[in-house]
């Protein structure tokens, strides 16, 4: 059964995507940025900004049945990768039981003042 998992995004809707697909035991969490997701509100520092998108992350994750530590996969799109390093010790810790395989990836994102993108793949606990 295919269940799908709305962040209340207003980008959902329209661009048509959900935030999360719960398929055959598995959680497919879309591209996340920093955007508060109630308010609308984008903090201007990118510590913040992986902070809110971890939290966004985590909620999902947890409606979905799954949890920050059953994740499998990551990436990690910045528009500069010299902010990465900047982000370590915050993911290293959120991370820190999972330790799931990785990708960092340097690309534009929708807008100029998104500073990290996160995509999850988790596994629904059993």
């Amino acid at each position: 059964m295919r269940r799908l998992i709305s962040s209340g995004s207003s980008f959902e809707a329209t661009i048509g995507y959900s935030r999360a697909v719960v398929q055959d035991g598995w959680v497919f969490v879309s591209g996340t940025t920093g955007y508060d997701y109630a308010t609308m509100a984008l903090p201007d520092d990118i510590e913040a900004q992986c902070a809110n998108t971890l939290a966004t992350i985590a909620r999902v994750l947890a409606e979905a049945g799954s949890s920050i530590d059953d994740v499998v996969r990551v990436h990690y799109i910045l528009p500069d990768r010299r902010d990465f390093p900047k982000l370590w010790p915050q993911l290293s810790q959120v991370f820190a039981t999972a330790r799931p395989a990785a990708t960092m990836i340097e690309a534009r994102l929708m807008e100029d003042a998104m500073k990290i993108e996160i995509e999850v793949t988790a596994r629904l606990r059993s």
